[in-house]
């Protein structure tokens, strides 16, 4: 069982990069060559990889006063539509590049609100996927849709599970009235209650229930209270993200009274109680913010060693690449990574001339790559075989990593991971602040500088 330790929270809980990448998103530029994109996925079309395919839909109808996203607040219908169209014509753009027979394991549907749209727009984008991508019709890959809860009602999650989805992310955030209330984002824990409910009856095979933890108001008995409601009602998956509050970048953040934010400490001993709570009630700490019940198949990978991690955050489906689209959208083909226009008008620009709309990426090299293997194993298998490691890259470990070696020493020292010359392995402690540990294999954190970033916890 893992030991909730609130001064290790308060040491190593600082800013850091999230590693649903590496190098991480802020090292992306421009520079990228104009046939980077097709050599890479002619590249992937030889390797026969399985495909993971993202689509983002920007819109919402109301604002939540905590969100960073990249989403489009708007009543008016009319843009879903104009916006969805040129989806179409990114998603024909995509496809003339990949080989029809690769099948797609992944799917997922993100935003933004994917739920803003009508029964007729998400049935007729699922309907343009399938023409155009391999998907499967035996319910054995992994479908998500991200839902606000408020925008689905019993028939909705009965036709989003004919259309093929067998997973649901659910907004819930807090359940407390009055945190609700001081971000705009009202919504019962009857109105959970039911969508989940729905969800099980029509078989969705896993349900993630995402929270935020650090919201105006919130306290860490209101964060408790919380907890033991959803408990209840036995999602397969809870996320406990930390909100950070960074009004300077997002305006939004300002309708937030920040004397009402709870204090640093008061956040720790939030996340805490929330680890020991999730734990005693059966779901493993996967890592970072993530907990699933021991018998969901992410907890069954993680043991196995089979989890990975990509912009999507922990996954099955490691050996697939990544196919964004829309509006901002990441993709990851092999090495190259390519980010769509973050602005509208820019993304819509591009696509309606015809040309896919990517804005910026990074080609990684091979020390990136090596740098990238080692993190994310230690990320997602918590240790790394360092003879096998040493023997796939034709490197000497120690010479690689004299630095990372040095600070890895002191995590030991203090029961953190342990580190000899046959394995690196992060002990159950050391679980809790995985994000810090991995930090010293990123060179590109100079001289170890995580400005910009937010709390790890």
């Amino acid at each position: 069982m893992q030991d909730w330790n609130e001064a290790l929270v308060g040491r190593y809980g600082g800013p850091g990069p999230r590693y649903t990448s590496y190098p991480t998103a802020p090292m992306f530029h421009e520079n990228i060559p104009n046939d980077a994109f097709s050599r890479a996925m002619d590249d992937s079309n030889q390797a026969r990889r399985p495909l993971s395919l993202y689509a983002h839909v920007p819109f919402c109808r109301h604002v939540c006063y905590y969100c960073a996203c990249n989403r489009i607040i708007t009543a008016d219908r009319a843009l879903a539509g104009t916006y969805l169209q040129n989806l179409k014509k990114e998603i024909h753009l995509l496809a003339s590049h990949v080989d029809k027979r690769r099948q797609v394991t992944q799917l997922h549907w993100g935003g933004g609100t994917p739920t803003y749209l009508s029964d007729a727009q998400i049935t007729e984008l699922v309907y343009d996927l399938a023409r155009h991508f391999n998907l499967r019709e035996d319910d054995r890959g992994d479908y998500a849709i991200e839902v606000d809860p408020r925008t689905v009602d019993r028939a909705r999650l009965g036709l989003l599970r004919g259309l093929g989805f067998n997973r649901l992310s659910l907004g819930v955030q807090d359940l407390n009235p009055l945190v609700q209330q001081a971000v705009n984002r009202v919504q019962s824990f009857e109105m959970i209650r039911d969508t989940l409910g729905w969800a099980r009856d029509f078989g969705f095979k896993s349900i993630n229930v995402d929270l935020i933890s650090g919201l105006p108001w919130q306290t860490e008995m209101t964060m408790a209270r919380t907890l033991e409601q959803l408990i209840y009602l036995k999602p397969e998956r809870i996320s406990v993200y930390g909100y950070a509050h960074l009004p300077d970048r997002f305006k939004i953040q300002r309708q937030i009274d920040e004397a009402a934010l709870p204090s640093p400490t008061e956040k720790i001993r939030m996340y805490v109680r929330a680890g020991r709570m999730l734990q005693q009630a059966g779901y493993r700490f996967i890592g970072m913010d993530h907990f699933a019940l021991e018998s969901d198949e992410m907890a069954v990978a993680q043991r196995n060693g089979l989890l990975h991690r990509n912009f999507q955050g922990y996954t099955l489906h490691g050996d697939a690449d990544l196919l964004g689209m829309g509006v901002s959208a990441i993709s990851q083909i092999g090495s190259l990574y390519v980010q769509n226009h973050k602005v509208l008008g820019d993304w819509q620009a591009a696509v309606e001339q015809d040309r896919l709309p990517h804005h910026k990426g990074y080609q990684l090299d091979k020390a990136d790559l090596i740098r990238r293997d080692i993190i994310m194993k230690l990320l997602c298998d918590l240790r790394l075989d360092i003879r096998a490691f040493e023997q796939q890259w034709a490197i000497s470990f120690q010479d690689t990593f004299a630095d990372a070696t040095i600070q890895w020493r002191d995590f030991a020292d203090q029961g953190l991971v342990v580190f000899n010359d046959d394995a690196l392995l992060i002990t159950e402690q050391g679980r809790l602040v995985s994000r810090a540990l991995v930090q010293p294999f990123d060179s590109y954190l100079t001289n170890r500088q995580t400005k910009g970033f937010s709390r790890i916890i």
